[in-house]
């Protein structure tokens, strides 16, 4: 991207590396990245949308660039970090987006912070809200289960990032080439470390904890956009009613058409569209 600055926010012991473009006056959107990528995930969505707002990505706890004590893999505790930057960066009339376990995190965001003007969930059911108990039950959603146990995934991934993540790539997308080579590797990368994997594994750890947690989150009152994609299966219906049966109050959706689970990358323009129609920014 043209007019790239990346920076660090200190959070506690901590130091999270971010990604950002466009006007530094202009509305805030910070993008939460999910599993098995990182803030490099944003950057085909920032380079269309930057002439717009300010586009801001995050590489999360422990994953990337982002250093120093990791969080024990809750969404709630991966929400107060996110929090803590936004602070820093005293960011105001927000937009916040979340894709798959970066869209989790949104959601416990919107439970415990009155700070967001808007919020975007994608391509994610929430761990405790419809259709969780479906989800997990779908065979195809094995890798649930696997990247629970402790630490075998690390063992068994280490030192074969690109082969594993591709599966994920390849399978989950209309295109093998949604992903080009230079993002395969930069996501490689950021989960090179045994730290990170560990990491990224301490997500789906987190489950059992997080749905109990989200089961009693309180109402929400912002306005929440899911967006999915096409292809990936699932009714849309079913998602946007575990979030009103959930006590989130404003709930819109969009179906990002011949897309599968990572609409940010293998769509970015129609993506930011449907995000730009939902914030009321002309295109």
């Amino acid at each position: 991207m043209s007019n790239i600055r990346t920076t660090r926010v200190p959070v506690g012991a901590s130091s999270l590396h971010l990604v950002e473009a466009g006007d530094p006056d202009a509305p805030p959107f910070l993008f939460l990245h999910g599993w098995p990528e990182s803030s490099r995930a944003w950057q085909p969505l920032m380079t269309v949308a930057a002439g717009r707002i300010r586009a801001i990505a995050v590489d999360l706890p422990g994953i990337g660039e982002s250093a120093g004590v990791k969080t024990d893999g809750t969404t709630a505790q991966i929400a107060e970090v996110v929090h803590q930057v936004i602070e820093a960066l005293e960011l105001r009339d927000l937009t916040l987006v979340g894709h798959d376990v970066g869209g989790m995190v949104v959601h416990s965001y919107l439970r415990r912070y009155r700070n967001l003007t808007r919020a975007v969930i994608m391509n994610v059911v929430i761990p405790g809200l419809g259709p969780w108990e479906e989800v997990l039950r779908n065979p195809y959603i094995w890798h649930f289960a696997f990247h629970s146990v402790r630490d075998l995934p690390e063992r068994l991934v280490a030192g074969r990032q690109a082969d594993y993540f591709a599966f994920f790539y390849d399978y989950l997308t209309t295109s093998r080439t949604a992903i080009p080579a230079a993002a395969r590797e930069a996501y490689s990368s950021a989960y090179a470390s045994e730290e990170a994997l560990r990491a990224g594994f301490d997500w789906y750890r987190a489950f059992p904890r997080d749905a109990e947690a989200n089961r009693e989150g309180a109402r929400v009152a912002v306005p929440l956009l899911y967006v999915r994609g096409e292809k990936e299966g699932g009714r849309i219906e079913d998602y946007v009613k575990g979030f009103t049966d959930s006590g989130v109050e404003y709930v819109s959706s969009r179906l990002i058409p011949g897309v599968g689970h990572f609409p940010h990358e293998e769509a970015p323009l129609e993506t930011w569209q449907a995000l730009a129609e939902f914030a009321g920014i002309a295109l």
